[in-house]
């Protein structure tokens, strides 16, 4: 998932209470692992000519398998929720580009929704439509006659969702919490439809959900269920052809929340302070060929760390000359004699080899840089997204409100479902789940009750 441009309105920094119920371990604190498994997708296959080095022909070709690439962006990692009473099991990113919940409602007709698992209100005997993003059940419940339901749509780096607000039981293994959410009554076909999860878990700070009680990670921090208020992201590094259009498999990586895992790091972290609140956002002073910096940052750079986007972005104009500079031949021609592509962030460069940020395969070779336009006062960004994160472990800090990142281990492997938990919180894996129930009848006519009141 790219990161959400929905302008939503300001909140406060400060951890706020919330009227959500956190269930599953009473007052116990400990941290919690989500598996992620990986969907590899496929890259376009490369036009058969050959063109001189450096030629314009070449650049051209360049450019233009390129551009064909960019299809390929959304994330290809995705791990398990459920909602509802009973569970209806459901793939999400767990995207720390984008503030809210959003799952395709069986109500969405679209392409994009019905090649997906749906989640049904009405199958579920704990749901309650919400009117509007700041209105709460109660008010709903007491109002005298019939209120309308909001709509809202949240744009993406491309595409877009429209839906309604709904609150149910949100579940993450067996830690469980009562949250907003919005289902979706229609996706654009792009990015959504050959995406291979159903839809977002939204890990941004608040400034980008729609109201308080939509965001995740503050509803566990301010129940005191995480033993830091922290969660990390862990990626393996690419590890050969076992992945592509893959089943379920091992996880290739993982999210802690409440946590670090210190095995998976050279130590020590650094850190750096969110620099514009909303999304995981810090200062960049430059982008380098190598140890050579290029000078595109005179008036100051902002990137951006984004679980949901499976390519490195960054303004159009910007783009557009990495992409000519580095000229990366679609056949693999000069790949031995690319630059290492670094990011400067504070003190610390952040270099990825050509391997990194080249997708090099059978069928060609695909630069991972991708041109998107963030509009002010949130960008222009830099968005570094999959595969920066496979090199560098991150950390993200909701109390302190800071980022924090060391090279992964070299070889490290994501861990193994049965050893997911950390501390005092049980896990269990969805992986093996089926598809989600559908509840008896009294469910819809418990929902039918409760819109009528409204």
């Amino acid at each position: 998932m790219a990161l959400s441009t929905h302008a939503a309105v300001a909140l406060t920094i400060a951890l706020l209470p919330l009227t959500s119920q956190v269930h599953g371990f009473g007052s116990e604190r400990g941290s919690i692992s989500v598996p992620l498994h990986r969907y590899r997708r496929k890259p376009p296959k490369v036009e058969k000519e050959v063109h001189p080095p450096g030629s314009f022909e070449a650049l051209a070709a360049t450019y233009s398998y390129y551009a064909r690439s960019q299809n390929l962006y959304v994330s290809e990692y995705y791990g398990y929720i459920s909602i509802g009473t009973p569970e209806q099991v459901l793939r999400v990113v767990l995207d720390t580009g984008s503030g809210n919940i959003i799952v395709p409602s069986v109500n969405c007709a679209a392409a994009a929704c019905t090649s997906h698992r749906r989640f049904d209100a009405n199958a579920s005997s704990t749901s309650l439509p919400i009117a509007s993003a700041d209105a709460d059940v109660a008010s709903l419940s007491g109002a005298g006659g019939r209120r309308h339901r909001d709509s809202v749509t949240v744009t993406f780096g491309t595409g877009e969702v429209t839906g309604v607000f709904e609150q149910d039981r949100v579940c993450l293994s067996d830690l469980c919490t009562r949250l907003n959410f919005i289902t979706a009554t229609n996706d654009s076909d792009d990015p959504f439809a050959d995406a291979p999860f159903d839809g977002i878990l939204g890990l941004a700070l608040p400034q980008l959900a729609e109201a308080q009680e939509f965001t995740f990670v503050d509803s566990l921090i301010t129940a005191g269920l995480l033993r830091r208020g922290l969660f990390s992201v862990f990626l393996e590094r690419d590890s050969g052809g076992d992945e592509i259009e893959g089943g379920l498999g091992r996880p290739r990586g993982e999210v802690l929340f409440g946590d670090v895992r210190e095995e998976l790091f050279e130590a020590p972290l650094s850190w750096l302070p969110v620099s514009h609140p909303g999304y995981w956002q810090v200062a960049m002073r430059d982008l380098a060929f190598g140890k050579t910096p290029l000078g595109l940052c005179r008036s100051g750079c902002q990137a951006a760390f984004d679980t949901g986007t499976a390519l490195l972005a960054g303004p159009s104009r910007l783009i557009r000359q990495l992409v000519m500079q580095l000229g990366v031949a679609v056949d693999c021609s000069n790949f031995d004699s690319l630059p290492d592509l670094g990011f400067l962030l504070g003190d610390t460069a952040l270099q990825l080899s050509p391997s990194d940020y080249v997708d090099r395969s059978p069928e060609g070779c695909a630069l991972g840089l991708m041109a998107l336009d963030i509009p002010p006062p949130r960008g222009p960004l830099f968005i570094l997204g999959d595969p920066l994160l496979r090199k560098y472990y991150t950390v993200y800090d909701r109390e302190r409100l800071r980022v924090g990142f060391a090279p992964a281990r070299l070889n490290a492997s994501a861990p193994p479902v049965a050893s997911s938990a950390v501390g005092s919180l049980p896990s269990r894996s969805f992986a093996a789940e089926a598809e989600p129930q559908l509840a008896q009848d009294s469910c819809t006519a418990r929902r039918k009750e409760t819109e009528a009141e409204q």
